[in-house]
This record gives structure tokens, sequence and C-alpha cells, in this order.
């Protein structure tokens, strides 16, 4: 894959935190918690997705062609080996896809959300993003520092 095209991935039922922390590293990757094995082998087929999963039955059973089988249990440890795995950049599109629905987020001005932030974060912040799907609002908190620092201490660098 070039970088031009980046992958796009889902995530078996069992890998949640791993499908967000991809979504920190802005690649496109679906992901529902109660998803049957069919119905995520039919999505990924018809959406061109790898499929990462931990259930060493899953290739076999649905013969996958595109997939990627996870060994280790900790969320990233496991992004180091998808990162590694696909040659992802990750510091290019970091906090550019909403970690709830996946959508890319759009810049949205401070007056358009004023009213839906708390006022000490509009003192502070100039810019915010929303998710043109569920209208979640991000801005670079602590929280964005402290999720940089673990990423660059788990991968390797750029």
């Amino acid at each position: 894959m070039t970088q031009s095209t980046p992958p796009r991935f889902i995530a078996d039922a069992m890998l949640g935190r791993l499908a967000r922390w991809l979504r920190v590293l802005g690649y496109d990757t679906a992901y529902r918690a109660h998803i049957a094995d069919a119905e995520l082998v039919q999505q990924a087929r018809a959406e061109g997705r790898v499929v990462l999963t931990r259930d060493r039955a899953l290739p076999r059973q649905w013969r996958l062609e595109r997939y990627l089988l996870l060994h280790a249990e900790a969320p990233l440890a496991q992004v180091r080996q998808v990162v590694e795995a696909f040659g992802l950049g990750w510091q290019e599109r970091l906090f550019s896809r909403c970690l709830c629905c996946n959508e890319e987020l759009q810049a949205a001005p401070g007056q358009d959300v004023a009213a839906r932030v708390p006022s000490y974060v509009r003192q502070q912040q100039q810019r915010f993003l929303i998710c043109p799907h569920c209208r979640r609002i991000y801005w670079e908190g602590t929280h964005v520092a402290h999720m940089r620092r673990l990423l660059a201490a788990t991968l390797p660098p750029a």
C-alpha cells in the first residue's frame, strides 16, 4: 500500500481498544462490539478492508485473504504490530478521525461550538474539530499530549 492509499481496517469484536487507537492514528477502522463473524467478513470484503483479529480460526474458516492475526493482548502492542506489518506512518494523520464513529473530523470555528464546550476550554483553545456524523467536538487538551507520549514510547520513529 502506498501512503496515498492507506489501508482500511475492520477490527473483530474483541479489538475495540485497538480500533480506537488506530482511529487516533487517523486510520479508517470499522468496529462494532457485537458483530458476528459472518457479518464482519462480509463487511470486510464489501468495503475492501483488512480484517484485524486475534481469533486464529477466523482467517482459515472464512478463507480470508486480507487479514492480520494479532498476537499481543495489550492494545498499544497491537497498534505497534499493525503499524509495523503495514509500514504505516503514524504521525501524519493523528487525531483526524472521530474515536466513536470513525468519520473524518472537520474544522469547526470556535463560535460554532462555543455553546457546547466548557468556558475554560473556549478560553484556552482556538482550534476545534467536529465529527460530521455524531457531532462530537474535539480539541487538544492535556489528554492529547499524554496520548502522543504513549505513542512515541510505543511506536517506531517516523
